[in-house]
């Protein structure tokens, strides 16, 4: 198992320990001597967040067994071990600007409950995610 991995695995437990004494200590508070329950909000967000984390360290897990060994994860590697190409990125994108203005819109229609600008969002934020997908893949016009 890589470190990554193991980062991952360490917080989820890390985070399964605090959620457990996040419920046993929210549950028990006294507030002028009634006991007020469980506090939903930051039980749900914690919970989520150990099942986030396992997750991702499960995900890291199984691809890192199927790749070679890392520089990361090698004791004598050097800095330059690690160099070269890391990907591809855009140099002149309009859309991911695009995809958070249609982010931006679907959420003010989800805040405002307009049904008009939900939809209006919805439709915005699908044509803006598929043309970051092909801006690449599309033939250019021949005019």
């Amino acid at each position: 198992m890589n470190a990554s991995a193991k980062i991952m695995y360490s917080l989820t437990a890390f985070l399964a320990v605090v959620t457990v004494i996040y419920f046993i200590a929210t549950t028990y508070v006294q507030d002028s001597g009634n006991i007020i329950g469980l506090e939903w909000a930051g039980a749900t967000a914690l919970t989520l967040s150990t099942l986030l984390c396992l997750m991702l360290g499960g995900y890291l897990h199984f691809t890192e067994r199927r790749i070679d060994v890392l520089p990361e994860d090698w004791e004598e590697a050097e800095i330059s071990d690690a160099a070269g190409t890391l990907g591809f990125f855009s140099p002149s994108s309009i859309w991911p600007a695009a995809m958070s203005g249609a982010v931006a819109l679907l959420g003010f229609g989800i805040i405002f409950m307009h049904y008009w600008l939900i939809a209006l969002g919805a439709v915005a934020l699908i044509w803006t995610t598929t043309m970051l997908n092909l801006q690449y893949g599309l033939p250019k016009e021949k005019h």
